[in-house]
C-alpha cells in the first residue's frame, strides 16, 4: 500500500510516466519509457495533473491540485510545486543515495568530528538535508537563487533551519577555484551536473567539456580521510561504464572501491523500473 505522504512510480509506458506524489497522482513525459503501459487507460485518467512537452510546455490539472504541498522521502521532507520546466522539486531517483549516504555519514560521525560535505549543483536539498540528519556539516551550492532558497524552506520542514549547512549561490567552476586557494577540504562530495547550465551573470557550464576539470577539482577538494564521492547525471551517452571509467581517473592513488549503475524510479513490486540517470561512487574501503 502506498503511503499518502511518500513518492511512488504508478506505471510507465509509450513516453510517459504516472507517478504519485503524495496524494497526486502524476503524468509526465518520458523519452525512456519505450515499451507498452502495463495499466489500462483508464487507471491513466485519474491523473490529477498531466504535464506536456507537445508544442509548448504547459501543466493540465484535471482535478483540484495545490501550489504546494509536501511528501517524504527516505526520511526527508520536501516541498513539491509544479514548475514551468515539468519538475516538481524532487528527483526521487536519487532516493537510495540518500539512504545510502546516511548510513555511511553516520558510521563514521561522532561527537568530536563531523564529516564536512560538499553538494554541487544541490538543487532543492535532498543530499544536503540527508548528510545534515545524519550529522555532517555541509556546504550547499547552486547557481539558481530560486533553487537555494527552495532548499532552506526544506530545511525548515525538516526543523534543520540551524543545522551546520553553508547555502551558496554562485558558479561551481568559480566556487572551486576559490574553494581550492583558500586550501578548503571536504570529506565526501556529491555532484550531479547538468548536461548544460547558465550561471547566474552567464557562466557556461558544458558536461563533455567540463567534467573532467570539474572531477579534477573536486579531488583535490577532497580531504587526507576521505569517505566517498557520489557523482551521478542525466546526459545521454554517459553510461555506467563511461561514468566509472571516470571516476576511476579521478581517484588514482586512493584506495577505495568504486560502484556504477542506472539510477531507477520504482513502485511496488509488479512495476517496471523506469531507468532515470546513471552514477558511479566511489567509496573509502
Amino acid at each position: 500500500m502506498i503511503n499518502k505522504h511518500e513518492y511512488a512510480l504508478i506505471d510507465s509506458g509509450e513516453g510517459r510516466k504516472l507517478e504519485r506524489f503524495g496524494p497526486y497522482l502524476i503524468s509526465r513525459p518520458c523519452a525512456q519509457a519505450v515499451w507498452k503501459p502495463q495499466l489500462s487507460q483508464q487507471e491513466w485518467n485519474k491523473a490529477d495533473a498531466i504535464f506536456s512537452r507537445d508544442q509548448e510546455s504547459k501543466w493540465t490539472s484535471l482535478r483540484p491540485l495545490p501550489d504546494i504541498w509536501n511528501i517524504e522521502v527516505a526520511g526527508v521532507k520536501f516541498k513539491m510545486s509544479p514548475t514551468e520546466f515539468g519538475h516538481l522539486g524532487i528527483f526521487p531517483e536519487q532516493k537510495n543515495f540518500w539512504e545510502w549516504m546516511q548510513t555511511k555519514i553516520k558510521s563514521y560521525s561522532s561527537s568530536t568530528f563531523k564529516p564536512n560535505v560538499l553538494n554541487l549543483f544541490a538543487y532543492s536539498g535532498g543530499v544536503t538535508l540527508s548528510a545534515a540528519i545524519a550529522g555532517a556539516s555541509v556546504c550547499h551550492l547552486d547557481a539558481s537563487k530560486g533553487m537555494v532558497a527552495w532548499a532552506r524552506e526544506n530545511a525548515v520542514l525538516n526543523k534543520l533551519e540551524n543545522a551546520p549547512i553553508r547555502w551558496i549561490v554562485e558558479d561551481v567552476k568559480k566556487f572551486l577555484m576559490r574553494e581550492i586557494k583558500r586550501g578548503s577540504k571536504y570529506d565526501a562530495i556529491i555532484l550531479d551536473p547538468p548536461s548544460f547550465g547558465r550561471g547566474s551573470k552567464g557562466e557556461v557550464f558544458k558536461i563533455e567539456d567540463d567534467i573532467i576539470p570539474l572531477l579534477n577539482q573536486c579531488r583535490e577538494l577532497l580531504s587526507s580521510n576521505p569517505l566517498f564521492l557520489m557523482f551521478s547525471c542525466h546526459t545521454p551517452g554517459f553510461t555506467p561504464l563511461a561514468m566509472q571509467h571516470l571516476l576511476t581517473q579521478t581517484m588514482t592513488g586512493l584506495n577505495g572501491k568504486i560502484t556504477s549503475g542506472e539510477m531507477t524510479l520504482s513502485g511496488n513490486s509488479s512495476v517496471f523500473e523506469l531507468p532515470s540517470g546513471t552514477y558511479a561512487k566511489w567509496e573509502t574501503n
